[in-house]
């Protein structure tokens, strides 16, 4: 039996590795050198994964997976009902911190591998710091709650001032945004829902 070609197992799953690192990079919108800051993987190497060039070992692996989210088996194609059902994003994990400056910083409570129609996100806005976003998909609404500080916030033509414990919905498919209307930092939870 010949150790190469279509019927080598270790081809096949070295194949369907590399697609799928492109494939969730892709529905993720990261580059590479996004990918390789969430997994403190190399972008060389894993522009080489993604072209079948190279075969990363269980530690390369494992810190793509966890950078995407999800379980090694999943990276790597297994279909099993064994997976748990319960999907914990821990808070220190980097491919969750989806914006991060001086200003303004977004982490994803949602999980990043799945289509989905909400996303939950927490928004800390330090003192004058404002995220603005331009118009989403037609029908998009967001749902705000203010945990810690106040917050201006606007969409359209439209304001509202929110205190610690309100909660607001809101057309997001008009510009819009959340600005830190209070001298502390501000953190809110978000929901962002695609219709």
């Amino acid at each position: 039996m010949s150790s190469s070609g279509a019927d080598d197992p270790s081809q096949s799953a070295a194949d369907q590795l590399c697609r799928r690192v492109r494939d969730l990079r892709s529905q993720n919108r990261w580059s590479l050198e996004r990918l390789s800051t969430a997994s403190g993987v190399s972008r060389s190497m894993l522009s080489q994964i993604e072209r079948g060039r190279a075969n990363p070992t269980l530690a390369v692996t494992l810190k793509i997976a966890e950078a995407f989210g999800v379980s090694l088996g999943e990276l790597v194609g297994e279909t099993t009902s064994r997976a748990s059902s319960i999907e914990v994003i821990r808070a220190d994990n980097p491919a969750h911190h989806y914006r991060s400056d001086e200003h303004c910083r977004i982490r994803t409570l949602s999980p990043l591998n799945l289509e989905k129609d909400v996303e939950l996100y927490e928004v800390q806005l330090a003192p004058t710091g404002l995220l603005s976003s331009a118009a989403h998909f037609q029908g998009t609404r967001e749902f705000l709650t203010v945990e810690k500080g106040r917050v201006a916030v606007r969409s359209g033509d439209e304001e509202a001032l929110l205190g610690r414990g309100d909660s607001a919905t809101y057309a997001a498919d008009v510009p819009h945004a959340i600005e830190n209307a209070g001298r502390g930092q501000a953190v809110v939870f978000l929901v962002v829902i695609y219709r």
